[in-house]
């Protein structure tokens, strides 16, 4: 069961919260197949009655579906204008980012034939996982040995995820931090949740608790030993979110923060906190239904229509930046007395990229050639070039400081008098002093 349920049809961005409206035919397809509303609305309002995870919201839902029948606005016989209603009322009434109904033949075909009816599709779904490598789409040593995972999707079909998963984290176990990129991570299966998490907690720690159905009985989650090798249990850890982080991305979240293994960065997540079964409704509809409430054990608490707040808040496209500066901040104290310069230098820089710091003058201002290096600048951002070498963008660091992009220790210091530059410097992080070059032209 999966937090958001993945079918071999749907691709791989579909383990993100499912859309409440769906993909819907033309009208034209959708018309050619009339329906009869009652008996669809009868269907939901069974599956919702007897499924629904909370037993309490149920009246409520069986009641709007009702009047929608009652008055006459369920009266279509296009199947994608039917379940485009039936949508916004269940999406109306349920706040429910796990609860839709969408017109969608092919799911339901697959839903009909089982697994041993429709092979290709299953293979096409396994096929989608291994090019999508598992969710893995980045793995990346930063400055500081800081290591980054951007994680897309907890995508899980056994033992290949988990293998997939094992090397991701024996890469991020090399380094003295590690930043989990969730920003783009719908949702998933709580087996990769189960998997990765238990690298950063005890074995056989608890970690939720799911309550199916409405049903009082319990299934839950903990901890799985981990080899050594992939251990990081202490290591400082930084998970990036958004609103769009959301089901089993925020199991992960609500983990990292409920057991205090480290920092959350960026927005609220979604607050997408149901388990849910898809079901097919009659040959043409397809329901989400919310059957299961996770309930974490480290607080006690789900997270459905909350959320997980961040613990550093940070606009979401500097939350990287955000997080890499803080880690290296935490490093710093540690870290050899030879060390800490090159490492400050970098945490100045990715601070001062993500609070967008700005230089004292126009960049125009420090435009021109100074020895065998030229400044130029598109008025967003400066760069410098040597020779016929690349230009590389510099990052202000206000006053007349500027970091070079791609030596995040290097600072090109300018010398004004008034609103005029005349010199600079460039110096290097823990290094010795270098010569002042003077600006000898406007740039070419």
């Amino acid at each position: 069961m999966h937090f958001a349920v993945l079918l071999a049809t749907v691709a791989l961005a579909a383990t993100a919260l499912p859309a409440h409206a769906g993909a819907q035919p033309s009208t034209a397809t959708a018309a050619a197949q009339a329906v009869d509303p009652a008996t669809v609305v009868a269907e939901v309002r069974r599956v919702i009655g007897e499924r629904y995870v909370l037993p309490e919201r149920r009246p409520a839902l069986d009641a709007v579906l009702a009047e929608g029948l009652a008055s006459g606005r369920y009266a279509v016989a296009d199947g994608a204008a039917l379940a485009e209603q039936i949508n916004a009322d269940l999406e109306r009434v349920g706040q429910d980012r796990h609860l839709s109904f969408r017109f969608d033949p092919r799911t339901v075909a697959v839903i009909a034939g089982g697994t041993g009816d429709a092979p290709g599709d299953l293979v096409a779904y396994e096929r989608l996982v291994r090019q999508a490598n598992h969710g893995i789409t980045e793995l990346r040593v930063l400055p500081g040995n800081v290591r980054l995972m951007t994680y897309d999707g907890f995508h899980w079909i056994g033992a290949e995820s988990a293998a997939a998963l094992d090397g991701a984290m024996r890469f991020l176990a090399g380094g003295d931090a590690v930043i989990i990129d969730l920003r783009g991570n719908g949702g998933g299966s709580p087996e990769a949740v189960q998997h990765i998490i238990s690298r950063f907690l005890a074995v056989d720690t608890p970690l939720v608790t799911f309550y199916m159905n409405g049903s009082a009985e319990a299934d839950g989650l903990s901890t799985l030993a981990a080899p050594p090798e992939q251990r990081m249990i202490g290591k400082p850890l930084y998970v990036l979110t958004s609103e769009a982080t959301g089901s089993a991305a925020e199991e992960f979240t609500g983990h990292v923060a409920g057991y205090q293994l480290g920092q959350i960065v960026g927005a609220n997540t979604a607050g997408a906190g149901f388990r849910n079964d898809i079901v097919a409704v009659g040959d043409q509809f397809v329901l989400s239904v919310s059957v299961g409430r996770a309930v974490l054990a480290s607080t006690g608490k789900d997270w459905e229509g909350v959320g997980h707040a961040p613990t550093i808040e940070a606009g979401v496209p500097v939350a990287l930046d955000t997080a890499h500066a803080a880690a290296l901040r935490t490093l710093i104290g540690a870290a050899p007395a030879e060390e800490r310069p090159a490492l400050e230098a970098v945490a100045e820089a990715m601070e001062s990229r993500a609070l967008g710091r700005t230089a004292d003058l126009a960049l125009a201002a420090y435009a021109g050639v100074y020895g065998e290096r030229t400044l130029t600048t598109d008025g967003v951002r400066l760069f410098t070039r040597r020779g016929e070498r690349p230009a590389i963008a510099l990052i202000p660091l206000g006053g007349h400081r500027f970091a070079v992009e791609t030596a995040l220790g290097m600072r090109m210091v300018f010398e004004t008098s008034g609103s005029t530059v005349q010199a600079m410097t460039v110096d290097f992080a823990g290094g010795p002093a270098q010569p002042r070059i003077e600006r000898t032209a406007d740039a070419r």
